[in-house]
């Protein structure tokens, strides 16, 4: 068996310290779904992305952690694009994924590759009360924190996250995360990604943490696929008037400031668009 390419490329921010890291394989046809969760847990990023060319252009693509596949993520979507891009020239790109067909545009300005993507169908149901409780408990919050204008929920961009919106910036900056009951709560809800804390400094610009303890992270820095809930949650709950752009900011927490903007249409999958970067 020939040697397997394995890219490293980081999203959402255009230096490579920033940013989410993802590994990538852009041929990974020959490999068992050991071998690809083995590569995942080497490189120790949140997710990698395993490529496979299939008919009519079409590409299929797979996710997975250092510890399980995954159904969706944003970051390696972007990260992989961005691998074909340098490898073919920019344009469109479909990906069949696990949660259905993505599409993918990527384009380069003054040597700065920038790469958007279609998320599948958002959605956003409540949040139950003892689920709510849960969240706010791994992270060491109360219901006293909530900003009273965003409810609670649970919100789908190709994963379902919990989400919930802090009033107070103070308090979305020093909140603690225990990793251990933050990954318990995640496994025992059936939630296959990320815990998703707001903060709204304007209407069209926010702020994010997504608390995931996965291997030695506990923190994501840039989360595609939550940035494509919280712009289905945005527009679910009438938060914002569509179409409608916000910009989220995330990362900043972990040591890797990363930058996600999110079109928000009147109907259809959300936008999400980033930067993307090789890490040598």
């Amino acid at each position: 068996m020939s040697a397997i390419d394995i890219q490293r490329w980081t999203a959402f921010s255009s230096e490579p310290a920033g940013g989410n890291p993802a590994g990538v394989v852009l041929d990974a046809g020959g490999l068992t779904d050991a071998a690809m969760l083995g590569i995942a847990a080497d490189l120790g990023y949140a997710e990698s992305a395993f490529v496979v060319a299939g008919e009519d252009g079409r590409r299929a693509i797979r996710y997975f952690s250092p510890l399980a596949e995954v159904p969706f993520c944003g970051h390696a979507t972007v990260a992989a694009a961005a691998a074909i891009a340098e490898a073919d020239g920019d344009g469109a790109i479909s990906f069949e994924t696990p949660v259905g067909v993505v599409e993918i545009v990527t384009a380069t300005d003054s040597g700065q590759r920038r790469v958007s993507f279609i998320s599948v169908e958002p959605d956003t149901t409540p949040l139950p009360t003892d689920a709510l409780a849960d969240v706010l408990g791994a992270i060491g919050l109360s219901d006293q924190d909530l900003h009273p204008d965003f409810a609670p929920a649970q919100a789908f961009g190709g994963n379902w996250h919990p989400l919930v919106v802090l009033a107070e910036r103070e308090v979305f900056d020093g909140f603690a995360i225990d990793p251990d009951r933050a990954r318990a709560v995640l496994d025992a809800r059936g939630w296959p990604a990320t815990m998703i804390v707001l903060w709204p400094e304007s209407a069209d610009r926010w702020h994010a943490r997504n608390v995931f303890p996965v291997g030695s992270i506990i923190e994501d820095p840039a989360t595609g696929a939550a940035a494509a809930a919280t712009g289905g949650y945005l527009r679910a709950t009438h938060a914002v008037e569509a179409p409608a752009r916000v910009v989220i900011l995330q990362g900043s927490h972990v040591g890797r400031p990363s930058e996600l903007t999110v079109d928000i249409p009147t109907a259809g999958g959300i936008v999400v668009s980033g930067s993307a970067v090789r890490i040598d």
